[in-house]
């Protein structure tokens, strides 16, 4: 009877101490993402509880080296500046970004950032986020036909403007292939605007010829290396250049190009200067990329949304029409980059210099 009562007593106090606990907001979502225990417990309630600015971040994608620096560098801006960011990526896919954005949305976030997968797709989460009092910005990428609030990004016709020209200068005669991104994607088709822009005029002249041009779905580099390979095969290798819309599928292609003895023989162009591919051209398999400095975008973008949070003005200076509406947008500059200027790279932080040259003989590495 002694031994009963004894564990009686165990059992009221752990009673007593969940209760406690629960009291004080231990809640956990059990998901990787996990905040902390009072963000848990507001986010559980479906909203904050802390008078804390949060700013819900729906990414298309985190399998890409470029948009981990984007969530990073976005995030430690909201935080020095005195908010929190809620991030959500939904791998490529249409329906589960959507849901994301809805899971965000009721969690009560002050404003929603958007990455899109689609653009066209993504119109609906500007629309459910405004039922409920909240603004979106687009980031890097446009969310057609829809109210969106704001959109922040690089100026994407002169980034395909610089890998044509790229190209073009290294081979201003023959046949040219374009291996474009996702169909999908606004900024695919902006960045084939601007190459187009360069390179139309060419074949109209009789200088060159566009003997393949082909998006590569959701931006795979597979992808690319399927289109290259068909590019190669149509052509009888017959090609002089190559512009390719992201260092992704730059990537494919150069992969295609190799197993034809032909890498570094052919200019291939690229953008977002990924690490894979600043190394290529410090070996010589790719021609150029088109530095888009990260932190730039990822830092402008999170001070707008905290002004925005705030019911401040947002110092938009531009618009680009999405279709339905002149959204009010930032749009910054691009920097190509080739061999001679790979030094821009690393002094912006952006990558190390012994990870760029680190496939090169160190007496080929620049001097410090």
């Amino acid at each position: 009877m002694k031994k009963h009562s004894h564990f009686l007593r165990l059992s009221l106090a752990a009673i007593l101490l969940a209760s406690s606990l629960a009291g004080c907001g231990v809640v956990s979502d059990g998901s990787a993402n996990s905040g902390s225990t009072k963000n848990n417990a507001s986010s559980a309630a479906g909203g904050k509880d802390d008078g804390k600015i949060v700013i819900g971040m729906s990414m298309d994608t985190l399998k890409e080296e470029r948009w981990q620096k984007d969530r990073d560098l976005f995030t430690a801006k909201v935080e020095e500046l005195g908010g929190e960011v809620k991030v959500l990526a939904a791998n490529g896919d249409d329906a589960t970004q959507l849901s994301q954005a809805e899971q965000l949305i009721s969690q009560g976030v002050d404003v929603l950032v958007v990455i899109a997968h689609n653009a066209e797709a993504t119109a609906p989460i500007v629309e459910k986020a405004h039922k409920e009092g909240i603004k979106v910005i687009a980031y890097d990428r446009l969310i057609k036909n829809s109210d969106v609030d704001y959109y922040i990004s690089f100026d994407n016709v002169r980034v395909g403007e610089f890998q044509a020209r790229a190209v073009i200068d290294a081979a201003p005669k023959g046949n040219i292939v374009y291996i474009g991104g996702a169909d999908t994607d606004n900024n695919a088709h902006m960045f084939k605007e601007g190459a187009m822009s360069v390179l139309k005029p060419l074949e109209e002249k009789g200088d060159i010829k566009i003997v393949y041009d082909q998006f590569s779905k959701d931006w795979k580099p597979e992808e690319a290396l399927k289109n290259m390979e068909n590019a190669l095969t149509a052509n009888n290798n017959d090609v002089q250049g190559v512009v390719a819309a992201n260092d992704g599928t730059a990537g494919g292609v150069v992969q295609a190009l190799t197993a034809q003895g032909m890498a570094g023989k052919i200019p291939v162009s690229g953008q977002d200067a990924d690490l894979a591919a600043v190394q290529r051209i410090a070996e010589g398999t790719q021609l150029m990329t088109v530095y888009k400095p990260i932190k730039s975008i990822a830092t402008t973008a999170a001070e707008m949304a905290v002004a925005a949070a705030k019911g401040e003005e947002v110092n938009a200076d531009k618009t680009v029409n999405n279709g339905k509406i002149d959204v009010p947008s930032v749009l910054l500059d691009p920097i190509p980059v080739d061999k001679d200027s790979l030094n821009v790279v690393i002094e912006d932080g952006f990558h190390k210099l012994e990870d760029v040259y680190k496939n090169v003989p160190k007496d080929q590495w620049p001097k410090q």
